[in-house]
């Protein structure tokens, strides 16, 4: 049996849209053993809202799993693929992109690791249509992802102090990554562009030092955080919440609807409390994690 195992990622981290993101310490697991020539595949999902995901052939992982088998113009051997989740399905944590990337390794794994890391990258980004997810999913960390010559993707591993921990509010409501997308105006203005532009590059030193006051300034967009907001209700009450309990700053986690802070680590509690208690007032039940950075990526084990 080949069990794949990849992390939680949160993307965007405010300025950072559709470029940054951040693999974290919450799981998903995906077995692979092969069958016997008389079928095809199976696949069985337990955990977190697992009623909810395929086992039919439209199944992400599968997808995944057979686009590299077609990329690397081989058949793909009939399969057993057994789904453990603990990462929320729909709710900006980056469920899609560790079933893309535990179908894609476990595929190079059973095929004999044809393909690279650099090709297993090019692979997911193309499934997902941006990088900001997928790649800290494979390579763990936080991660900036570019384009360079040819449009070849140039990845930076963007430096997370010890200091800072991750509290995440996740809501019993859902919302889609189009739905998401779709509220966001096709143009900005000159003086949106060099905000987020200021704004991501001290992030980075932020992130890097750990310095209160550069992260306090840095977690605010204009590009997606004032269109999406409208579609998070109570967000407005969980950032006042957030800060008064002392986080640096309120983020919406990848396209939502979780809400993401980055705190020192002696409010991180007080700060989960305060997120998780102020969706309640509105009627919202939620569920708060405080995680680390993931630091290894996605785990392979036979």
């Amino acid at each position: 049996m080949t069990t794949v195992t990849v992390p939680a990622t949160t993307a965007n981290i405010g300025p950072g849209f559709d470029c940054l993101g951040a693999a974290l310490s919450l799981y998903n697991r995906f077995h692979f053993s092969q069958l016997d020539a008389a079928a095809r595949f199976e696949i069985q999902v337990r955990g977190l809202a697992a009623e909810r995901v395929s086992t039919e052939s439209d199944n992400l992982a599968y997808q995944a799993f057979l686009k590299l088998f077609r990329h690397i113009d081989q058949g793909p051997p009939p399969i057993r693929l057994e789904i453990d989740l603990a990462v929320p399905l729909a709710r900006g944590l980056g469920s899609s992109s560790t079933a893309i990337v535990g179908g894609l390794l476990g595929a190079n794994a059973i095929a004999g690791f044809p393909l690279d890391r650099s090709e297993i990258i090019a692979l997911a980004i193309a499934i997902e249509g941006h990088p900001d997810n997928v790649v800290p999913a494979l390579l763990g960390r936080c991660c900036l992802a570019a384009t360079g010559s040819s449009d070849r993707w140039v990845i930076c591993d963007v430096p997370w102090h010890d200091s800072i921990k991750v509290v995440v509010a996740v809501p019993d409501f859902e919302l889609s990554t189009a739905t998401a997308r779709q509220v966001l105006p096709n143009s900005y203005t000159k003086a949106d562009a060099i905000f987020n532009a200021a704004h991501l590059g001290l992030l980075l030193r932020g992130l890097e030092t750990g310095e209160p006051d550069w992260l306090a300034a840095a977690l605010s967009d204009r590009i997606h955080q004032p269109y999406r907001k409208v579609l998070i209700p109570g967000y407005d009450a969980l950032h006042q919440a957030a800060i008064a309990a002392g986080a640096y700053g309120l983020v919406i986690s990848g396209a939502g609807p979780t809400l993401l802070t980055l705190t020192a680590d002696s409010a991180a509690e007080p700060v989960a409390q305060a997120m998780t208690q102020t969706w309640k007032k509105s009627g919202i039940a939620a569920v708060a994690h405080i995680l680390a950075v993931d630091a290894n990526g996605a785990q392979i084990n036979h």
